[in-house]
């Protein structure tokens, strides 16, 4: 029989916290492996890491690493499977994300958050200097054309823009919906598009996806809109461009070095920063308990996991 204990890497709320209580006894460990002991399931999310030492320091009795978020980048999922650890996450935050997308989006566009800092300082005078960028009939290249891309391409229809995707392959089954255009390569999506929301995972392939060179490939005056990982740009370039002018505007969920943020950022009135919250519903962050806890019951029942990453 499987120990019923689990393991927590961070303090959760105490309504999902009373739900795993009734699989067993849970306990917050951080990354401590001892304290794992008597523990099968280990539930994380994307600010606690799992890598290959953790994973060799776990004990045998650990079988489920039990993730909340869709994102795996912070998960060795090659040394969990060499472990025979099965992990799982919790991919239901699509719709969420596509609408904090078009939030930033438009925010940045209209510079809305320099526009409310000039009114609460009763500057009305200076707040109607202010001048943003039009959104409708424009043309948005989307970097990822999984289900959250599809979902931000979905939403431009009500804009009448041009829709541009870039991905590893083309998903023509896919572009009916949003009337979508492939790219073959990144430099010719950059080029054409007035705005440019990153929506592809964080691999080694993508990191610093977004850099000296790529950021320089964009159309003058374009937006930046990243709510993947904060990882795909390379900050320091990011910066540069933005003081050179070449770049107009970002909009920011996610940061390189989260939870801290490059200060340089924080001075910029065309950039639109927010805490990493594409998935800070309560209906989304409910979808997303029930899916761990759904996760967390078939292990314990013997039953192939839904969410199963390392089946994948």
């Amino acid at each position: 029989m499987k120990p019923t204990g689990i393991a927590l890497a961070h303090a959760l709320p105490p309504a999902l916290k009373d739900g795993l209580a009734r699989f067993g006894e849970v306990k917050v460990v951080g990354r401590d492996a001892a304290a794992m002991a008597g523990c099968s399931v280990y539930v994380t999310t994307p600010s606690g890491p799992v890598d290959a030492a953790l994973l060799q320091a776990m004990p045998e009795s650990l079988g489920l690493i039990a993730s909340i978020g869709v994102g795996t980048d912070h998960l060795d999922l090659a040394a969990a499977s060499e472990h025979g650890v099965q992990v799982s996450n919790t991919p239901v935050v699509t719709e969420d994300t596509a609408d904090l997308t078009w939030a930033l989006l438009m925010a940045t566009c209209r510079r809305l958050t320099e526009c409310e800092r000039l009114l609460r300082q009763d500057d009305w005078a200076a707040a109607h200097t202010v001048l943003g960028s039009r959104v409708h009939g424009k043309t948005l290249g989307i970097v990822g054309f999984g289900a959250i891309g599809q979902a931000v391409a979905r939403r431009a229809r009500g804009f009448d823009m041009e829709v541009l995707y870039y991905g590893p392959n083309r998903k023509e089954s896919a572009e009916a919906a949003s009337n979508a255009q492939y790219c073959a390569d990144l430099e010719t999506l950059l080029a054409r598009a007035d705005f440019v929301s990153l929506n592809c995972p964080l691999t080694p392939a993508t990191q610093h996806l977004m850099n000296a060179e790529t950021l320089a490939q964009m159309k003058a005056g374009a937006i930046l809109i990243n709510t993947g990982r904060g990882p795909l740009i390379d900050e320091s370039a990011l910066v540069t461009a933005l003081e050179s002018g070449n770049l107009g505007g970002a909009g920011l969920d996610v940061f390189e070095f989260e939870p801290q943020v490059t200060p340089a950022l924080l001075g910029f009135d065309t950039v639109t920063l927010l805490p990493h919250i594409g998935s800070a519903t309560g209906e989304c962050r409910m979808d997303m308990a029930l899916r761990v806890m759904g996760n967390i019951q078939a292990w314990f029942a013997e039953q192939p996991i839904p969410d199963n990453c390392t089946a994948r």
